[in-house]
């Protein structure tokens, strides 16, 4: 399974530019097989990634901005979607993928509760050669391991969103230094 990421390479928003490097990032951290399909300079994925968006998912304009997620043919989200699900740490359910293991994140079908325990048991039930406690002792500290290639994604996102924060702080001061430099020059 291919992720699929729609992209514009020549977009003249810094928010889309934030969000796309945000996605790219994460799923570049997390080892992700993606493909970035660029909407710019390709009018095919432009179309295609416009029909492919639900109806209840596009925005009132009825056309969809970048970044647009897809497993293979599945639309998987936009960035906000993406995004939130960054912060539960549900990326991989997000995506439609299964997660690694000594993930924090919870197989997609233990979400929906269709999994519980072991094949063959019943909800309430002890394996054998278990107690009740050992069992949810096992609950409690599941999702206490934390995968490094997560921690490490986060870090690499965060690092890479402040990096941005100060080159646009930096470019919004020189824009500043300009327009008073253009006002003293008016004045004189």
């Amino acid at each position: 399974m291919v992720i699929k990421v729609f992209l514009a390479s020549s977009s003249g928003s810094t928010a889309i530019k934030k969000k796309q490097q945000d996605v790219v990032a994460f799923l570049e951290a997390l080892k992700v097989d993606y493909a970035q399909l660029d909407i710019a300079c390709n009018e095919e994925n432009r179309m295609w990634m416009r029909q492919n968006v639900p109806e209840e998912k596009k925005p009132a304009n009825g056309i969809p901005l970048p970044p647009q997620i897809f497993n293979e043919e599945s639309y998987c989200g936009d960035y906000d979607t993406f995004f939130d699900a960054k912060e539960d740490n549900s990326v991989y359910a997000f995506l439609g993928l299964p997660p690694p293991p000594g993930s924090k994140e919870v197989p997609v079908e233990k979400c929906n509760g269709d999994a519980h325990g072991e094949e063959g048991e019943e909800e309430g039930e002890v394996a054998e050669g278990e107690t009740a406690d050992d069992e949810a002792m096992e609950e409690e500290t599941a999702g206490d391991k934390a995968p490094a290639e997560e921690e490490a994604a986060v870090e690499e996102t965060d690092e890479a969103h402040a990096e941005e924060e100060e080159e646009q702080e930096e470019a919004d001061d020189d824009r500043e230094e300009e327009d008073l430099q253009s006002e003293e020059e008016e004045a004189e």
